[in-house]
């Protein structure tokens, strides 16, 4: 087994050469404004995929993908190279969509914050189907409890009375 720090050092160091030879080397016209954001390799070192994102539309994110297959072969042995490995890593490059991951967010909590807003809105101007307070307070059980021992003061004869 490989060392899973080794394999994170190997991963940094070819995210950050791919990003060097991209910058410098690389003239392709179809490259856009690209930026290499992580590179994840195997734990064999055998397979790295290289993640990016371009700037622009649909199209120039196609350019700049056919930019990168066609400038495989030459990162790969400058990869290779830099590495001192006994096995040059084959490269992937995939499109990193977090941009578009993080609009949708965006876009789903905005809808969210209005649907919360058209519920306080609504709720503002309800009322209360019955009484505004449902339960008796504790004012109402005294009240309740004088009458009622004024009502039991009647129905009871006088203490001492006559017994037959």
């Amino acid at each position: 087994m490989t060392d899973p720090a080794k394999v994170r050092r190997h991963a940094e160091r070819v995210r950050e050469l791919v990003a060097s030879v991209v910058r410098s080397q690389i003239k392709d016209p179809r490259l856009g404004m690209i930026t290499i954001t992580d590179a994840r390799i195997t734990a064999d070192l055998r397979d790295a995929t290289v993640f990016y994102t371009v700037l622009g539309d649909a199209a120039a994110q196609a350019g700049t993908a056919a930019a990168l297959e066609s400038a495989k072969g030459m990162l790969r042995s400058t990869v290779g190279k830099a590495l001192g490995l006994r096995h040059s890593p084959t490269l992937t490059f995939v499109l990193d969509d977090v941009q578009d991951q993080v609009k949708h967010i965006d876009d789903l909590l905005a809808a969210a914050r209005n649907a919360d807003a058209e519920v306080q809105r609504i709720a503002a101007q309800a009322q209360y189907a019955g009484d505004a307070q449902p339960y008796r307070l504790d004012e109402d059980d005294e009240d309740a409890e004088e009458t009622e021992d004024a009502e039991d003061a009647e129905d009871t004869p006088p203490a001492g009375g006559d017994r037959r």
